[in-house]
């Protein structure tokens, strides 16, 4: 279908305020202006209680958001990382997203303010999401969360350490997750897809862009690293539920499309929805593009879908 008006509404408001972007302006400038226009995410409810504090991890401290439902539990559990290709953004903007998945579906959500490329490449922005994650599951009963019902979910670059997270967790047997929610991952290197050409530039996350994210948070020597390059893995079987979306207009869908079908193709589950007329990063979008909130829908439904038992 046609891109959604809201989209290029959204779209339109960026060019008008002349919003940075990391290849023209660089990266502090970039980061400093992702602080400003947090009303784009949407109202925020008051159905969680929001609280923070500092986890350590094998290379720093680090921030963490936790969504608490109202009520006594149990509770599931979610741990959240943020978009914004290893290099941008920051826990700060998910506030109105994940109060309402906290909310809907009764788990206490961390979300990870996790080490930045390129200042910290691969594997340090992993490793601390992973380790935020072992943390989750070492506290979760002081948090009344069973810890059979603990999932890891993203969007973006957050969506890339999510899968690779779930791959990791498998092969280490250090947890067993529930789920992993993944919103338009970056899964390859492949930059010649259709989709790529297709949707290069003028749609917000463009081709160029986005090998400059990658060449931040990877070196030539992690380009095979499955936990780095979730497409790369060998084995893909035994790994948890997946919940995808897939935005028609992103320069990622093809290889998000060829990641869902490898996935159901090594056994797994795997719940997609593609999101006609959307464009990449819209989950952070529901103050101005109302199919933000059937992304967060679709999302509650399925994690309860997985949950429920």
């Amino acid at each position: 279908m046609a891109l959604d008006p809201q989209a290029q509404a959204y779209l339109n408001f960026q060019k008008e305020i002349g919003a940075p972007n990391v290849i023209t302006n660089g990266v502090y400038l970039t980061r400093k202006a992702s602080h400003e226009n947090l009303h784009i995410a949407g109202p925020i409810a008051t159905t969680a209680d929001i609280s923070h504090r500092f986890i350590s991890t094998p290379t720093a401290d680090i921030a963490i958001r936790i969504y608490t439902p109202k009520g006594e539990g149990p509770f599931g559990g979610m741990m959240f990382f943020h978009g914004g290709g290893w290099v941008l953004n920051h826990i700060n903007k998910y506030d109105s997203q994940l109060v309402d998945i906290s909310a809907g579906t009764n788990s206490v959500v961390i979300s990870v303010n996790y080490q930045k490329s390129p200042e910290h490449k691969f594997p340090i922005p992993l490793d601390d999401c992973y380790s935020a994650t072992e943390w989750f599951f070492e506290h979760a009963s002081e948090m009344n969360v069973y810890t059979n019902k603990i999932g890891v979910a993203g969007d973006s670059a957050g969506a890339t350490l999510s899968a690779a997270i779930s791959l990791r967790s498998r092969d280490e047997k250090a947890f067993k997750l529930a789920y992993q929610a993944l919103m338009y991952p970056a899964t390859a290197l492949d930059f010649e897809t259709s989709s790529y050409l297709e949707y290069a530039t003028g749609l917000g996350l463009t081709r160029e862009g986005m090998m400059c994210f990658w060449d931040a948070y990877i070196s030539e020597a992690d380009k095979t690293n499955p936990y780095a390059v979730v497409s790369e893995a060998s084995d893909l079987s035994n790994l948890p539920p997946a919940i995808i979306a897939i935005p028609e207009y992103d320069v990622l869908r093809d290889e998000t499309v060829s990641y869902s079908k490898a996935l159901a193709k090594a056994g797994n589950t795997v719940i997609n929805k593609e999101f006609p007329g959307q464009i990449h990063g819209f989950f952070a979008h529901a103050g101005m593009v109302d199919a933000s909130y059937q992304l967060r829908r679709f999302l509650i439904e399925s994690i309860n879908s997985l949950i429920k038992n």
